[in-house]
């Protein structure tokens, strides 16, 4: 992927731009994920690299490259499907491409503040300079105006482009859901001395990003992706696209209650947010389901005269195939294990927290921005099939087994924190450090690690395929054309 500039076959410059967003994303990931291995390390070996780079710095830079990693991925997403649903390239794409090189730079300089500088005092200079101490939003604050800018430059090039091209349905969900996407950010730009009233408007940052846009993001790339790879039918993708908006804004933003059980806020948020933070991953399932349904019914089968089956991208099929249950099993199903109000009072704060959210973004988001990249290696080849090969299924397996193992062992931790931390011993100071050293807690942490590390091999393999499959299958295709002239 990183050298397919070189002989890229894009006619149109926002495609071009998508695969630069795409190089810096699968760099950020492989960061996440070897901060992600120190953290886990530390977590067995509590001494390992004891105030050289300590746990919170690792943990802080493992979550803040998780998600700049996914937000670079699907703004290289939308640039990449832009031309196909409007039929015109990206409006003002010079201002979209000097943008990326001002958030590239700017990411950089706050990783290298990350891990060289990592704290400092509680003054002014802190929050502008260094980070702002908020979990999981700790850009500083002239970071945080940057990435501001950016997405309004992003935010302009999409939507005046949408109004000058067609306006397909993809593109206006799309459209609506990038306004949301960059407003909500300004949520998490100020600060109130009130800790309640803080953590409220953080949240809408931290769970309406990813729990209400960021879903219907995914959906609308789903969507694309089944129109580009199967030839789906445009009108069903689409009226599922419109009944996906439809729950998640509705589930999403009133599901966003589970988050305020235990922060001050009115006692009625515990039944709202219960209720209808279970609804969020339905319609995506739905739509694929009913998709491949119809697909298969009408058009699964190879054309005539030709073997093999009809799908011109079997990589990304299959990574956006994980995404649909993937995001149902990781957002719904272990979302749901700890969302009712009577049993989060136990598990809040717990390892099941960190069970959920590993499968959460790794099925709901890391699957399907994967098959977009493999969507834009394939143009950028000029391809008009891609299939697996073993570098391929070995990445699948391999991080999809890594990610399954690394939640089951997080969800045991959690287990042994419910029962002997909170239920045992009341969940004082004494009770969280005894729970740290049983061995269920112990054991389950050994096993988080080596799953990561079988994570982190097949991620070198999806990088490795990556890096050479558009190759390897444009000079087989060559050598296919050369044949059948011969």
């Amino acid at each position: 992927m990183l050298a397919s500039i070189k002989s890229n076959q894009f006619q149109y410059e926002s495609k071009k731009l998508a695969m630069n967003y795409f190089r810096v994303a699968i760099v950020l990931f492989g960061a996440q994920l070897l901060m992600g291995l120190i953290a886990a390390i530390q977590f067995v070996y509590p001494s390992f690299l004891f105030e050289v780079f300590d746990f919170n710095v690792a943990r802080m830079v493992h979550i803040n490259a998780l998600v700049v990693w996914m937000l670079y991925a699907m703004i290289g997403s939308v640039y990449l499907l832009i031309p196909d649903e409007t039929g015109i390239d990206a409006v003002g794409i010079k201002l979209g491409k000097l943008a990326f090189w001002v958030l590239t730079a700017a990411v950089a300089v706050v990783v290298l503040v990350y891990i060289f500088v990592q704290v400092g005092p509680g003054s002014e200079s802190t929050i502008w300079l260094i980070n702002e101490g908020r979990e999981y939003i700790e850009a500083p604050r002239w970071a945080d105006i940057g990435i501001v800018v950016v997405v309004l430059i992003f935010y302009y090039n999409v939507f005046a482009t949408y109004m000058k091209g067609e306006k397909t349905g993809i593109m206006t969900v799309l459209v609506a859901d990038l306004f949301a996407l960059a407003g909500l950010y300004l949520c998490g730009m100020w600060f109130t001395d009130n800790i309640s009233m803080d953590q409220f408007w953080w949240w809408w940052v931290i769970h309406l990003w990813v729990e209400a846009t960021w879903e219907v993001f995914v959906g609308s790339l789903a969507a694309y992706g089944l129109i580009r790879i199967l030839g789906a039918k445009r009108e069903i993708v689409e009226m599922w696209l419109w009944i996906e908006v439809l729950m998640l804004f509705g589930s999403g933003i009133l599901g966003l209650g589970h988050h305020y059980f235990w922060i001050g806020t009115p006692e009625y948020w515990w039944e709202i947010g219960a209720l209808f933070s279970a609804l969020e991953p339905v319609p995506l399932v739905a739509m694929f389901v009913h998709v491949l349904y119809d697909w298969g019914k009408e058009q699964g089968h190879a054309e005539a005269g030709q073997t093999g089956h009809a799908v011109n991208n079997t990589p990304a099929m299959a990574w956006i195939a994980i995404n649909a249950f993937g995001n149902f099993l990781g957002a719904g199903i272990w979302g749901f294990f700890h969302t009712l109000p009577q049993v989060n009072i136990y598990t809040h704060g717990t390892q099941f927290t960190a069970a959920h959210g590993h499968l959460a973004f790794f099925g709901a988001y890391a699957t399907i921005l994967i098959g977009m990249m493999y969507l834009g290696v394939q143009g950028a080849y000029g391809l008009k099939k891609m299939h697996m090969t073993f570098k391929t299924k070995m990445a699948i397996v391999l991080v999809v087994f890594g990610v399954l193992g690394m939640t089951v062992s997080l969800t045991v931790a959690g287990y042994e924190q419910v029962l002997v931390e909170r239920a045992d011993l009341g969940g004082g100071w004494d009770a969280y450090f005894i729970a740290q050293e049983l061995p269920w807690y112990l054991q389950a942490q050994g096993w988080r690690l080596t799953m990561g590390l079988v994570t982190f091999t097949g991620f070198l393999f999806l990088v490795a395929d990556l890096l050479t499959i558009g190759r390897s299958q444009e000079a087989e295709e060559s050598e296919a054309v050369q044949a059948a002239a011969a």
